[in-house]
């Protein structure tokens, strides 16, 4: 027969518990501390609220105390108004307990940001303006860039993917070689500090030939994230030699580099998920895998096209027809942006198939630099060539200057070499080397400047002295 004390204590278990569950809202700064241990919560654990006189127990503690309750009979009055612990726990408070418990304030959970925020992603005008500081000319080049970079990004921030889905801006840079395709990507990928993979198209192949897989681009990208996937998802993949992909005309062996690369890049561009392995390039059991989405990566692709001009002059001569108001053939072959007029029928003949373009809607074309382009991109841009060589200088507290007959000469013999703005600093390293060899060894040289003659080897640059007029300088 059960007694009222014993249905008492088995009911009295279930009230408290639900009681036990309402605990208070964590709105305090300061941590809890337990009622009996006097642990507090960063090392107790979570602690439980009690309605009498708010107090809060440790688990441990109030796992204890029920085991003692089962043993002792001892009531949950008594519990409550704190009697009876030293014969509860067995141990003597007074040693246990420090007389003083500084309370610690709790740690601030760290917010979880978004990667993108719509309110920070800046407009396509401040896009071109941060790209103009670094890059010379390209006007129409930076607008295009400015305004697909910014639509794709909106996509990704929104992530709004309900009936209206908006397809990403998958972008194809035409230009020759030194114009600034992979310049503008870099910059670009700086000024929205997102990840940035640079890849090479030369050195993809079909699976299972020696070479790296299509996947290896997605890895570079990972690579740059520190592997973080989520960053990764949100980065810019620039595919540069994308014409060394083309189709092979003529040829008998199998192509593994050419149009087989471009069908494996098509799920790509378009989004997909891929295994990729972390920190390796090539997929063996020893390298962990990873899924990548690449269905929010923007993919930039460029390259020099090299006779693609052949193939547009080509189809313009077509459309040439006789009488006096006819186009000449021959009225295409100087023309200097024949890369403007380029079309999707000119890249399939190039030998790029059609679903690759297909995912590239963003086409534009970069033209090639002229002698006052050459010459702005010595002295204009932030991190221009001169103002290098000035800040190595001036840290030896000698001024360096360049005459503007001087700037022309050097400009001339880069636009013969036919290398772009590549040549400017191979011309420049050329006549410096002397210079940054003999000025360390006279502390009394204030200023150099260079001079045409001395970039046409038929002279030297001027040598001011500190405190003396300038002297002629002959090597």
């Amino acid at each position: 027969m059960k007694g009222p004390d014993d249905e008492l204590k088995e009911q009295e278990p279930e009230e408290t518990g639900k009681e036990i569950k309402k605990e208070t809202d964590d709105t305090s700064d300061y941590e809890d501390i337990c009622y009996v241990c006097r642990r507090p919560e960063s090392k107790a654990g979570k602690m439980i609220h009690l309605p009498v006189n708010n107090i809060c127990i440790c688990s441990d503690c109030m796992q204890r105390s029920l085991n003692a309750m089962n043993t002792q009979q001892i009531s949950y009055e008594d519990l409550m108004k704190g009697m009876n612990l030293a014969d509860m726990f067995g141990m003597d408070f007074q040693e246990t307990i420090p007389q003083s418990q500084k309370l610690k304030k709790k740690k601030k959970k760290e917010e979880v940001k978004p990667l993108l925020d719509l309110k920070h992603i800046p407009a396509p005008h401040q896009i071109k303006a941060k790209l103009d500081e670094y890059v010379i000319g390209q006007d129409q080049a930076k607008k295009v860039m400015s305004v697909a970079v910014y639509n794709h990004y909106k996509r990704v921030a929104t992530d709004t993917m309900d009936e209206i889905e908006i397809e990403k801006s998958n972008m194809l840079m035409i230009g020759p070689t030194g114009c600034g395709k992979t310049y503008l990507v870099r910059t670009l990928a700086r000024l929205l500090d997102v990840p940035l993979a640079i890849a090479d198209a030369t050195s993809l192949t079909e699976a299972g030939y020696i070479g790296d897989d299509i996947e290896s681009v997605v890895s570079k990208l990972l690579a740059a994230a520190d592997n973080d996937v989520e960053k990764a998802e949100q980065g810019i993949i620039f595919i540069d030699e994308i014409d060394k992909i083309a189709k092979k005309k003529n040829t008998t062996s199998r192509d593994v580099s050419g149009e087989s690369v471009q069908q494996g890049l098509l799920k790509l561009l378009e989004g997909s998920e891929v295994e990729v392995p972390v920190g390796a390039n090539s997929k063996n059991a020893m390298v962990p895998l990873t899924t990548v989405n690449t269905r929010n990566i923007l993919f930039i692709c460029g390259g020099a096209f090299p006779d693609l001009e052949n193939v547009i002059k080509e189809r313009l001569n077509r459309q040439s027809s006789m009488g006096f108001g006819a186009t000449l053939r021959d009225a295409w072959d100087n023309a200097p942006d024949i890369l403007e007029q380029v079309t999707i029928d000119d890249l399939r003949n190039y030998g790029m198939i059609p679903e690759f373009i297909g995912r590239l809607p963003v086409i534009f074309t970069l033209k090639g630099l002229d002698k006052n382009a050459m010459i702005r991109i010595l002295k204009e841009p932030k991190n221009a060539i001169i103002k290098q060589y000035q800040k190595l200088l001036r840290l030896d507290e000698v001024d360096l200057a360049f005459d503007d007959d001087a700037l022309e000469a050097i400009a001339e013999r880069a636009m013969a070499k036919k290398t772009g703005a590549r040549a400017l600093r191979s011309i420049i390293e050329e006549f410096m080397l002397d210079i940054m060899y003999e000025i360390p060894k006279d502390d009394n040289i204030g200023r150099v400047t260079i001079t045409r003659p001395y970039i046409e080897k038929t002279g030297g640059p001027r040598i001011e002295m500190r405190g003396v007029a300038s002297l002629p300088h002959n090597d």
